[in-house]
């Protein structure tokens, strides 16, 4: 639609998840037309973010040391391994200050017709950190859609030979949500997962 640079600009912010063709033109143009030094200061930053981001050599987290925050924390609880899909999930648990274990990212979930089988994720590596024994309790933290319940299922299964408690994050319906709208997934697991309540 726009000729050279401009639509070479939209076509890589175009191809950034959640950016959509209008997004991408919309951002573009704030670029163009904003001051040269906030397109300077954002191309500078993401060429150091490249060079300098890497992977937590234990849980995989994203991190600019050998080991991340959280694993270099001394006050988390070690005995404790919340496992998660990708680095950002981590920052949703953390936001709730419930959680104080450390974390095992698996960068990605099963999903057969993406053709993501179970050697393509951090499995092994997580199978090696198991085999300490001062891990009491594996939480199992994947999305709730079709491939996180593949994926759980598969270390469920996986995991039910060892000696250490495994569990699943509880689903159900939203605070502030009305029953008409929820889905049928939702709402059976609503009913799964009750709790007494006297």
């Amino acid at each position: 639609m726009y000729e050279g640079v401009i639509q070479d600009l939209i076509d890589e912010l175009g191809k950034l998840p959640g950016v959509g063709p209008k997004s991408a033109q919309r951002i573009a143009f704030h670029l163009i037309e904003s001051e040269t030094d906030v397109a300077t200061k954002l191309a500078e930053v993401l060429v150091e973010a490249k060079q300098k981001v890497r992977f937590c050599e234990l849980c995989a987290n994203i991190s600019q040391e050998q080991r991340c925050s959280i694993c270099s924390d001394p006050k988390r609880d070690l005995g404790l391994i919340c496992v998660v899909e990708e680095s950002k999930d981590i920052a949703a648990i953390e936001r709730t200050r419930e959680f104080r274990g450390l974390y095992h990212v698996l960068g990605g979930a099963i999903s057969p017709i993406a053709g993501i089988g179970p050697d393509q994720l951090r499995i092994k590596d997580l199978m090696k950190r198991l085999a300490d024994p001062g891990i009491r309790e594996v939480i199992l933290a994947t999305n709730p859609n079709l491939e996180g319940e593949a994926t759980a299922t598969y270390l469920s299964r996986m995991l039910g030979t060892m000696e250490i408690q495994v569990t699943k994050l509880a689903s159900g319906l939203p605070v502030g949500g009305d029953l008409e709208y929820a889905d049928d997934m939702t709402l059976g697991r609503a009913f799964e997962g009750r709790r007494r309540v006297n």
